[in-house]
């Protein structure tokens, strides 16, 4: 009998990675709070969960080309196509759209749900050590 880690682990794991990239996100956000016409980004937990459930329960597709010719589908399975850009809550002169206490905020909301998601994905872990061990 073998154990399955995508039932084991369930979602904690795209969860996990999703906060990882989300924290590159808001701190390249943070980064470019004073480059002229930069447009603060950000990914959306809520719409990268219903996708990832919807590939889950309806299984995945992949595209393939079958002449090189073809374009390439860009968008499908990229991180950069969930990214979304933020609404400025007051226009800058300089048209950046980085607001540093918000993405400062955010931030330390994405790092808390990492610890997390960290946390529960270890818990997970353990049981399935003290499973394997017979404890």
């Amino acid at each position: 009998m073998s154990i399955s880690f995508d039932k084991a682990l369930g979602i904690h794991e795209q969860a996990l990675g999703f906060r990882a990239k989300r924290a590159e996100v808001l701190a390249n956000n943070i980064a470019n709070a004073d480059t002229p016409n930069y447009k603060a980004r950000d990914l959306d937990f809520a719409s990268v969960l219903a996708a990832q459930n919807d590939k889950t329960t309806k299984g995945g597709f992949g595209l393939q080309t079958t002449n090189s010719k073809h374009i390439a589908a860009e968008g499908f399975g990229d991180a950069d196509g969930d990214l979304q850009y933020r609404t400025p809550m007051q226009p800058s002169l300089d048209q950046n759209t980085v607001d540093a206490q918000i993405e400062q905020s955010n931030y330390a909301e994405n790092s808390v749900n990492f610890q997390a998601s960290f946390t529960l994905l270890n818990s997970k872990f353990k049981g399935l050590v003290s499973a394997l061990r017979g404890e």
